[in-house]
């Protein structure tokens, strides 16, 4: 540092320094990014091989028209004024108009400074170049004239800090000895604070000592935040006296802000102490209360809670861990932030059931049978099923049994078959919901170093039915899904299988849990979602469809009771005849449970109950009974007498009110309530009215359905275009379809020889209606070229056909799946004749036997069988085709 005065040039370059003051005795260092600045310093410094002087100039932010960016505090950036200045004292306005600007507005003191260091850079991609120049300031002056020097500004300035002379004559001022004395002592003081915390504090005690008292005081100012009017303020000050008051004052009020902080400091550890005391003060007490033989109370929460852990039954590797948890919460106050979560942890170990099991009573199987025999009507294969499965508990009540998992579409009783195993069992019954979890933790529990860390759902559902053998259920186990916070379906593979889940360790626990006691159901709407791995722990029951007849049995002992109870009602007040039940089936549902049905039946109901509740409201009196005016009762109420007629209780009163009729269901009701009807026994007449069109069977997670296939051909290049959002097993499947039509047109009448091209200057367009369900699947090979053979050849499909299958390249129909959900579809939708694969022919001994016998099943072998039994007189084909 310069510890004598600055001679100056009569002329130095100006850069603007925003928001900013610096001060004689300072390093800053300063990014200039604009034009003006960048020009500066390339030709003022950087291309000088002596480093010169440079002018810096504080302008206001307001007043700054393009600035640089800021940088970090204590680091400013340049800035070149454009806009209107603010008018503050000392300030001075010199403008320069040669080259048409807008007038430049600076403060009209700054300060000259030294270059330290110079940096150039590259920004990419812009290719914009930035410096970067650190500067020491050495004197201030004040400006005489500015002009500008191309794209930068240079004054002309003057100095103004003393000569040697005038300094070593204020020196001996004894007001300035005395400011100079004030000034150190407030400065040793804050020195003193700031050592205790800052170990580079012994460098600013040389500076006491070794440097000037007048470049000291911007040395401390320009150390410290304070606002820019303060800066400014300080950089005005050009006489000593003003400058060292200044100085003294803005030194002080550091160090009380400074003090203040500590003492807040200090406040706050003396309350942790406090609490540290009464937390020691509470032992001391506990102690003396026991020698005493005062400590009946036994509201101590921690004895409580040991007391409940040690009647829980843990085993012994528990029991030890639950130990040294406990004694880790002995050690900790209430106050503390893990105090809450190591209780709830505690409390969980003792609330969990580890020895704790319901007793089962003796399984009697005949009673078993007639329970499930009147609460779920049909289902013969999965009762048997069941009863097989009590049956070997019954003889080996320990023994280790498959993880029953019923698959079926929705409504069709899977979730009320798993709480009747629970019923037979006499076991309590928890359902564990599945559907959409995508963490791994619902099932395996958060780890306790988590903020809201919890256990996973089926220690939690241990907890809530407090046995350690419940019954199950893992319902919508094909629902879940895995993303980053991991894999569910995964994570049920220790729980699933018998020989892992004795030690099932969930994260939160963390410590084995024995799971073997737990008879676990699962139940889904699909196979395929579900991973072989977890579908392989599991023996899979599948619960098709319902019949028009079943559906009817179970509205009529089943769901209507239910419906009538549920809305308050009686056959007193509603009737719905059988009749009007087999018009609910064929004209407002085609599903394969009857939850459709039983809401329904329910929408009548509500209209019922309307009707009931206003008879209510405006019951009528019997002739027997005279009303009583209201004339006469105000008049007896006025002379303090009220008679009453006593009816004995003997007394016939059943004529007191008229007994309205109840109301029975006919088609005019259920039109007004349920709406027009939704399906009739023409729609597959009606949509296969024109050729094109075929009508197919698949399967879905909702049961069979009905699909029609809709094929027509327009002008174009031989394209095949498919709409319907199909998969990609089903766009395949009509690719194939195309080619085998293609290459038999000759052999199938479609075109005179087989030279023809079949799409001649045409496109195909194939379109699976209800084009919002996705649709994929490989058993619409033989619809599709039924549909195709049907275009071609311009006649149209049997109405009442319908068809599924698989085709090879060769005309081979292969098997599919689904058989019997797909003809109890094809039954509800009125459907007659269904051809099917031959080598399906073992799965119709699952298809009901009065369905079979009011329908017609052709079996085919190859494709030309599909369309012989597809049109009305069969499709001719040519004598010479060996098809």
């Amino acid at each position: 540092m310069a510890d004598s005065p600055v001679e100056l040039p009569g002329r130095l370059a100006i850069l603007p320094f925003r928001n900013k003051v610096l001060l004689p005795g300072a390093i800053v260092r300063i990014r200039c990014t604009n034009p003006s600045s960048v020009k500066l310093v390339e030709q003022e410094l950087w291309q000088k091989e002596e480093k010169g002087l440079i002018g810096v100039l504080p302008v206001r932010d307001s007043e700054a028209g393009a600035v640089g960016s800021l940088l970090s505090p204590g680091v400013g950036s340049d800035g070149e004024g454009g806009s209107k200045a603010g008018g503050s004292a000392g300030e001075s306005s010199k403008q320069d108009t040669k080259n048409g600007k807008e007038p430049i507005h600076w403060h009209s003191k700054g300060v000259a400074a030294r270059a330290l260091h110079l940096s150039r850079g590259v920004e990419k991609p812009s290719g914009r170049v930035t410096y970067i120049v650190v500067l020491e300031g050495l004197c201030r002056f004040s400006v005489q004239e500015l002009s500008a020097r191309g794209s930068y500004h240079v004054a002309r300035v003057s100095r103004l800090d003393m000569t040697k002379t005038e300094l070593e004559q204020a020196e001996q001022d004894p007001d300035l000895i005395a400011l100079s004395r004030q000034f150190k002592a407030t400065a040793m003081e804050l020195i003193s604070v700031l050592e205790q915390k800052q170990k580079t504090v012994g460098r600013t005690k040389v500076l006491l000592d070794t440097v000037p008292v007048y470049r000291l005081a911007d040395i401390f100012v320009a150390s410290f935040e304070i606002s820019f009017e303060e800066q400014l303020s300080m950089l005005d000050s050009v006489d000593l006296k003003v400058r060292l008051s200044k100085a003294t004052e803005l030194v002080d009020r550091h160090l009380q802000s400074i003090l203040v902080a500590e003492k807040i400091t200090q406040k706050v550890e003396g309350q942790l102490s406090k609490s540290q005391k009464e937390f020691l003060l509470r032992q001391q007490m506990r102690a003396i209360k026991e020698e005493l033989g005062d400590n009946d109370d036994d509201e101590d929460d921690v004895v409580a809670l040991e007391r409940k852990m040690q009647n829980a039954g843990m085993p012994a590797n528990v029991w030890k861990h639950a130990q040294r948890e406990l004694r880790r919460l002995r050690k900790m106050q209430p106050q503390q932030p893990g105090y809450s979560s190591s209780r709830a942890y505690l409390e969980l170990l003792a609330d969990l059931p580890w020895q704790k099991v319901s007793e089962e009573r003796e399984l009697d199987l005949r009673a078993a049978k007639d329970s499930l025999d009147r609460d779920h009507y049909g289902l013969t294969k999965v009762k048997q099923r069941i009863i097989e499965y009590l049956a070997v508990r019954k003889l080996k009540p320990d023994a280790r049994g498959p993880v029953l998992c019923f698959v079926g579409p929705p409504g069709v009783g899977k979730t009320s078959l798993a709480s009747s195993i629970a019923k037979a069992l006499n076991r309590k019954f928890i359902r564990i919901s599945l559907g959409g979890v995508k963490d791994e933790a619902d099932i395996r529990g958060h780890r306790r170093t988590y903020i809201g860390s919890m256990p996973g759902r089926l220690i939690d559902g241990l907890k809530r039915v407090s046995v350690s053998n419940p019954v199950m259920l893992l319902d919508e186990i094909d629902k879940t899904g895995s993303d980053v916070r991991g894999d569910p379906a995964s994570a049920l593979l220790e729980v699933l299988d018998p020989e892992q889940n004795k030690t099932f360790n969930d994260h939160y626990l963390n410590v084995p849990f024995d799971l073997s006691k737990v008879i676990f159901v699962a139940t889904a709407n699909r196979m395929q979602p579900i991973p072989p791995p977890l579908l392989d722990r599991m023996e899979v029951i599948e619960l098709p469809g319902y019949t028009p007849e079943e559906k009817l049995k179970i509205a009529m002992k089943h769901l209507i009771p239910r419906v009538l109870e549920q809305h308050g009602l009686s056959s007193a007040y509603l009737q719905i005849p059988e009749d009007m039940v087999k018009l609910i089936i064929e004209r407002y549902t085609r599903e394969a449970g009857v939850r459709n049905l039983e809401r329904n039946l329910a929408a009548l109901a509500r209209a019922a109950a309307v009707k009931v509740a206003e008879q209510v409201n405006t019951l009528r009196l019997g002739k027997e009974i005279q009303p009583i005016t209201t004339t006469l009762l105000d008049s007896r109420l006025a002379d303090g007498e009220v008679e009453m007629e006593v009816i004995p209780m003997g007394h016939d009163i059943s004529n007191t009110y008229e007994n309205p009729s109840p109301m029975i269901v006919d088609e005019a009701m259920l039109e007004k309530v349920l709406g027009p009807p939704r399906f009739d026994d023409s729609e597959a007449a009606d949509r296969v009215a024109s050729p094109g069109v075929s009508v197919g069977l698949v399967w879905t997670s909702f049961g069979g359905e009905v699909q029609f296939v809709e094929a027509t051909a327009m002008v174009g290049k031989g394209d095949l275009h498919l709409t319907g959002q199909l998969g990609d097993v089903i766009k395949e499947s009509a690719q194939l379809a195309l080619t085998w039509v293609r290459a038999r047109a000759a052999d199938l009448n479609l075109s005179p020889t087989s030279d023809i091209n079949l799409l001649e200057s045409r496109d195909i367009h194939i379109h699976f209606p209800a084009g919002a369900v996705p649709k994929d699947g490989p058993s619409a090979g033989v619809t599709l070229v039924t549909s195709l053979v049907s275009l071609f050849s311009n006649r149209k499909v049997r109405a009442d056909t319908a068809m599924t299958g698989e085709m090879t390249l060769r005309g081979l129909v292969l098997p599919v799946g689904g058989v019997k959900d797909k003809v109890l579809a094809a039954h509800r939708y009125g459907i007659k004749r269904v051809i099917l694969p031959e080598r399906n022919l073992k799965d119709l001994a699952e298809v009901p036997s009065p369905i079979l016998s009011g329908m017609e099943i052709l079996l085919v072998k190859r494709i030309e069988e599909v369309l012989d039994h597809a049109f009305e007189g069969g499709c001719p084909l040519r004598s010479r085709s060996k098809l």
